[in-house]
């Protein structure tokens, strides 16, 4: 049987499953005859009501998302130190801020450039901030590259000069782009590309990929602010809001 069709037949039994369970529990007890019959049955009314075919498939992921939304919950309760204070993460706003706010980031992600406005007014306005950077690298090569870039650049003391840099960036980003924002804020580009290839800094990235996969984090932007985990780009209103929830609880 052509694999389709033993695909649409498997889909036909489980929604049967889920909508004629009572009948569904004596399949087993069917001749072949009473079985095509059934399946045929079945067929014409999700024809008839192709919302009951919707439906399932909605309850189906819905299900599916919250069980990965509750598996990031306990890895992040239990991951907590790594995502908030591992020494290895670039932080920025106040070291000893009242609340922290996680990014996971791509500098070729069109979204993170374009939330990093309301991140700068976030910090400008908020002296009680704690901003914490992870390095997510998902868009190819390029993007593992500015990563590594960037934490190279903080081995000379320059890392914000860099990200805001490279955050204000437009256009392609390529390689010559990369050392072209390293050069423009005063990085030394040979001891640079040394440092790129440093064990450590590969390690780290790993490391921020593999927490980020653990955390249920499917692209970036993605926040962490207290016990949520928040996707997508925000703008300054929604930023504000979560900060001042986390700072009431």
């Amino acid at each position: 049987m052509p694999r389709s069709a033993c695909t649409a037949r498997l889909l036909i039994w489980s929604i049967a499953a889920l909508c004629m369970a009572p009948l569904a529990a004596r399949a087993d007890n069917l001749t072949p005859d009473q079985r095509k019959e059934f399946e045929g049955i079945v067929h014409d009314y999700l024809v008839d009501h192709p919302e009951v075919l919707l439906e399932a498939i909605q309850a189906v992921g819905d299900k599916q998302k919250n069980a990965a939304d509750g598996t990031a919950a306990t890895v992040l309760k239990d991951r907590r130190q790594e995502v908030v204070n591992d020494p290895q993460s670039p932080v920025a706003g106040s070291p000893k801020g009242d609340v922290t706010l996680v990014e996971f980031f791509d500098y070729r992600c069109a979204y993170c450039k374009k939330t990093e406005p309301s991140l700068e007014q976030l910090l400008a306005d908020d002296h009680q901030l704690r901003l914490v950077y992870k390095e997510f690298p998902l868009l190819g090569p390029t993007s593992e590259i500015a990563a590594h870039a960037a934490l190279a650049a903080r081995l000379q003391g320059k890392y914000d000069a860099f990200h805001g840099a490279m955050m204000a960036a437009q256009g392609n980003i390529d390689d010559a782009a990369i050392y072209g924002v390293a050069s423009s804020v005063g990085l030394d580009l040979d001891r640079l590309k040394q440092d790129m290839n440093s064990t450590d800094i590969d390690q780290q990235l790993k490391a921020n990929l593999a927490l980020g996969k653990a955390l249920n984090i499917p692209g970036t932007p993605a926040f962490v602010i207290a016990d949520q985990i928040v996707p997508g780009a925000l703008d300054l209103a929604s930023l504000k809001r979560l900060i001042t929830t986390a700072r009431g609880e």
